[in-house]
């Protein structure tokens, strides 16, 4: 699989750029706030309909623009889809395939199967279960849209779900028939938050335990001499509601038991006027030989740990055949010799390898390619923009 083409226009940094790439080595150079971080975003982008530096749609939107655009034609094992997506600033988000309009954003997923190396996976490590959340639901989405659908109607359910809390609590106070009608209502909100929370678990549950072999095999070859590590999901509601492992995750069962869980904690979240238990508040347990690698792991273990993450999630797509264009993203600059070492090692069978770096220097030894600069441009009004300085291909052979 390899993006043959790449479109931008008012996305971010580049009110327009369009990219004839290969399946090779491309470099992107340019220095640090030149835009070349955008590149690669906008690519993630097409592949998991999120960013992977920000939570909302809204930054990514050009300064002065109501929407940005990102188009790429992807070509997997000789066919190739054109895919597009109009993000909005505010409002809903518009999607195309092969020029056909999509019903939902989502059903783009799949198209595009990347796996993207940033500086920011050391949160994967050290950062709030929220970051390790998102880790997850990206390889998720990435199997097609009807993961997605379900956490995303997972999320439209909370929200609501929430507000009735803080509405149910300010009833029970003032007392009277409203508080009898608030909780009813709340009963069916329960109902579907666990049914949507059984599946978002459920295929959460699955794809750690198809990533965690090669996430274990990935931090045994780059870290041979540390503790052994592992893989576990924490839920909110209790360890009950993750089965053994030699028992296949089921969505009812799980649902069935976060309900219960929800009845238990009503009235406690009523008070709090939040939803305490679900997927929203879970988290996967990093393991360092009988810890959690969070707190105690050194520097360099942590480092290890997040780029044996993302070779293992490398390996768990190829594991459903296909071989997913590969990003790093200034993430030479962060390892030591011996990490980037094995990251060469591991990327020089890629299909397709995008990397951007500060300066040439950084890129290691022996990955060879073409580099293309990215540079910023000075507007008269003051703003500034990225551009390409040139499409022209340039070895980076050692």
């Amino acid at each position: 699989m390899f993006v043959r083409e790449l479109h931008l226009r008012d996305y971010r940094s580049w009110p327009s750029a369009d990219l004839t790439l290969r399946p090779e080595p491309t470099i992107f150079t340019g220095r640090n706030g030149f835009g070349k971080t955008n590149l690669l975003e906008a690519l993630f982008y097409i592949a998991t309909l999120r960013s992977h530096r920000v939570s909302s749609d809204a930054p990514l939107v050009r300064s002065g623009a109501t929407s940005a655009s990102v188009g790429a034609t992807v070509e997997n094992a000789g066919r190739e889809l054109a895919v597009s997506l109009q993000i909005a600033a505010e409002g809903s988000n518009k999607a195309w395939l092969n020029g056909s309009p999509c019903r939902r954003p989502r059903e783009i997923l799949g198209v595009l199967r990347a796996v993207l190396f940033a500086p920011e996976d050391l949160l994967l490590i050290r950062g709030d279960p929220s970051d390790r959340r998102r880790f997850i639901d990206e390889l998720v989405a990435q199997r097609g849209p009807r993961w997605a659908a379900a956490r995303s109607d997972y999320d439209r359910v909370l929200r609501q779900r929430s507000a009735l809390l803080k509405t149910a609590g300010a009833a029970l106070r003032r007392g009277g028939s409203d508080a009898d009608s608030v909780i009813s209502t709340l009963d069916v909100w329960d109902a579907q938050l666990a049914d949507l929370g059984g599946q978002v678990t459920a295929a959460r549950i699955e794809v750690l335990r198809d990533l965690e072999p090669h996430f274990v095999a990935s931090y045994s070859s780059i870290a041979p001499h540390s503790r052994p590590a592992a893989l576990s999901y924490r839920a909110s509601a209790g360890p009950e509601l993750v089965p053994p492992r030699d028992v296949e995750p089921d969505s009812e069962t799980i649902a069935t038991q976060l309900l219960e869980r929800l009845g238990q904690t009503r009235t406690k979240e009523i008070e709090r006027g939040v939803s305490l238990v679900g997927p929203h508040r879970d988290d996967i347990d990093i393991v360092l030989g009988s810890e959690v690698a969070k707190g105690f792991a050194s520097h360099g273990e942590s480092w290890s740990l997040a780029l044996a993450l993302r070779l293992g999630s490398v390996e768990l797509v190829r594991s459903e055949g296909i071989e997913p264009v590969i990003m790093l993203d200034d993430v030479f600059a962060e390892l030591d010799a011996a990490r980037r070492r094995k990251l060469v090692e591991f990327t020089a069978g890629a299909e397709q390898l995008l990397i951007t770096a500060a300066v040439a220097e950084d890129i290691p030894e022996g990955v060879g390619g073409r580099r293309i600069g990215v540079n910023v441009v000075d507007e008269a009004d003051g703003t500034r923009h990225s551009e390409l300085m040139s499409e022209a291909t340039e070895s980076m052979d050692s």
